[in-house]
């Protein structure tokens, strides 16, 4: 029987040779990264849920507020401060192979940008899906994070990582090379072999994509550092150019020091990760939450949330109405009673009188009960 032996060199490339001896077949490819960060192969590689920008529950396009908050894409916040403004819109400008992008339009330009004061996209990673890459320890992982980028604006832009307490941060720098055209970016970084990281249902890894950031907000990039900056010294502000475009999808982190092809996930498992955050229930009108007696001034509605959520959510509701078979009443506010990370007894405020089965449906098409466990 013949022996076969396939051997890759450190070029990628792969040799053949068949002895026309007795043997067994044998398999010999070597630990590079010319074989596509094979640590990866299996299983989940991307730690960034919704990095295609596909699932949007709150919405399709909003103007931030002063502070953090998250607006359109799940997974994915925003800060703005007083002085600059922008839009965010799910777009449907994309690269090959993806449908959905964020898009960031500067309405305000803020050219001299208030000591502490920064604006920014990111994401958070929970820190029970980061727990394996051993941040803090003398056995952290080199991680490597890719995205697709597009802006009206050339130039070296910049982001950072951070911790929970803000006091252990990466600041990493990018290229545009061309306007309005879309480029990939991948960067490298070793992991921080100090610091405290959370392992818990806490905040694991915060991820910035700097927009604007004071100089005290700002360090030098390539490192780790004590620090709470969002950005790298000197880098391009896209909120200082009123009018400017900034477009980015196809965001992925990884383990290993090369950035494989994005990680595509079918949608309905991507939802469900993103409701495990925030789950928003909608649909037509009269579409119904669900029922329960009605007492003097509210009723009591049990809510199976379709996912675990990463901690008891927050009920937030909107043109909701109480209905008893003949009338509606406009439901005037909720709260919970011991709600889990499963389930909860909503109680719907309205001013119907007790004694009747209610119905709590959506009054409108724009109508909603939302869950919010964000980190």
């Amino acid at each position: 029987m013949a022996s076969i032996k396939l051997k890759g060199d450190t070029s990628g490339e792969v040799t053949i040779s068949a002895p026309a001896v007795a043997g067994t077949t044998t398999l010999e490819l070597p630990a590079t990264s010319s074989t596509l960060a094979t640590q990866n192969s299996l299983g989940v590689r991307n730690l960034i849920i919704n990095g295609d920008m596909r699932i949007a529950q709150r919405g399709t396009t909003a103007t931030p507020s002063t502070g953090t908050a998250y607006y359109t894409v799940d997974r994915f916040n925003f800060r703005d401060q007083n002085t600059g403004a922008y839009t965010i819109d799910q777009s449907t400008d994309a690269p090959t192979n993806f449908t959905h992008s964020t898009k960031i339009t500067v309405t305000a330009a803020d050219t001299s940008i208030a000591s502490g004061e920064r604006y920014w996209i990111s994401t958070i990673l929970e820190g029970q899906n980061i727990s394996h890459l051993n941040f803090g320890s003398s056995d952290a992982q080199t991680v490597t994070l890719s995205f697709y980028v597009k802006s009206s604006l050339t130039g070296t832009f910049s982001g950072a990582l951070q911790n929970n307490d803000y006091n252990r941060g990466y600041a990493f720098e990018y290229t545009i090379s061309s306007a309005n055209t879309w480029e990939r970016k991948t960067i490298t970084i070793a992991g921080d072999t100090t610091g405290t990281w959370l392992t818990t249902n806490g905040v694991g890894l915060r991820i910035f994509w700097d927009l604007g950031a004071a100089s005290n907000r700002q360090i030098t990039s390539g490192s780790w550092q004590v620090s709470s900056a969002s950005a790298a010294t000197g880098a391009s502000q896209v909120i200082a150019n009123n009018g400017a475009t900034f477009y980015i999808t196809g965001v992925q982190l990884e383990v290993g020091d090369t950035a494989t092809p994005f990680e595509h996930r079918p949608y309905d498992m991507e939802l469900q990760r993103c409701q495990r955050y925030y789950t928003k229930f909608t649909g037509t009108l009269y579409a119904s939450l669900g029922c329960g007696p009605s007492e003097s001034g509210w009723s009591n509605t049990p809510l199976i949330f379709p996912t675990a959520m990463r901690s008891s959510p927050t009920a937030i509701q909107s043109t909701l109405v109480a209905f008893n078979g003949s009338s509606g009443y406009s439901v005037t506010g909720i709260r919970q009673f011991s709600p889990t990370t499963t389930n909860a007894l909503i109680q719907f405020f309205h001013t119907a009188s007790a004694g009747q089965p209610f119905i709590i449906y959506l009054n409108s098409a724009s109508a909603y009960l939302a869950l919010d466990a964000e980190l």
